[in-house]
């Protein structure tokens, strides 16, 4: 993709990628946030024998929020990455979700909400360097995938049926003895369980999990 602008907008995901596909493979630094694995279509699990060759060859750093490892597969897919040389950090911060290219070019991910979700190509200099700044600031303060995954292992498994009381409406005392722990600890669940989802109240589990494919 030939840049006719420091600051390029396209609409849609299949445009994003016809448009900048050879940026990615002539890239050798790639550094990438989002919320979850189906921000970029680049990023879902699946990775073809050249794609693996892809991620050996390059520096490529993730980073992502807690919901990522709520589903088995998408955690899984991340250790693939991992144990192929990625480095991949979880963050419970919000992020701006982005992608960086060898630090000169920024493509930032637009309004989820929208019927198509928008991206922004910027090859200008001193904005690339802010947005890099942010993002090593963001990767700095999160935990490395191993760490990170190996205290949520408990929650990970205990997330459908935590999950299924909340959007059922369980009491919490209804709930907490169902699976054999006391109150606070289930409510603590719940708390760690609405962080790694990214929302702020029980209200907005049903629809955050399904966006994640968790229901």
């Amino acid at each position: 993709m030939e840049l006719v602008s420091d600051i390029s907008l396209i609409r849609g995901e299949e445009e994003l990628f016809d448009r900048t596909a050879h940026l990615f493979v002539a890239a050798t630094d790639i550094a990438c946030a989002a919320d979850d694995l189906y921000t970029w279509a680049l990023s879902r699990p699946s990775l073809t024998r050249q794609g693996e060759r892809l991620v050996r060859d390059k520096r490529i750093r993730k980073l992502y929020r807690p919901g990522v490892l709520l589903n088995e597969q998408t955690a899984e897919h991340l250790h693939h990455l991992s144990g192929l040389g990625a480095q991949i950090r979880i963050g419970t911060e919000e992020i701006n979700e982005t992608i960086l290219l060898d630090e000169r070019v920024a493509i930032m991910a637009g309004d989820e909400g929208k019927a198509v979700r928008s991206y922004s190509v910027i090859s200008r200099p001193e904005l690339v360097q802010g947005i890099l700044s942010l993002f090593e600031t963001a990767w700095l303060a999160s935990t490395t995938l191993e760490t990170f995954d190996a205290r949520f292992a408990d929650i990970r498994m205990e997330a459908p049926q935590i999950l299924e009381f909340l959007t059922t409406g369980c009491k919490d005392e209804k709930a907490a003895k169902s699976l054999g722990m006391g109150v606070r600890t289930y409510q603590r669940r719940v708390s760690e369980l609405l962080v790694a989802l990214g929302v702020t109240s029980r209200l907005q589990v049903d629809a955050r999990a399904r966006e994640l494919g968790l229901l």
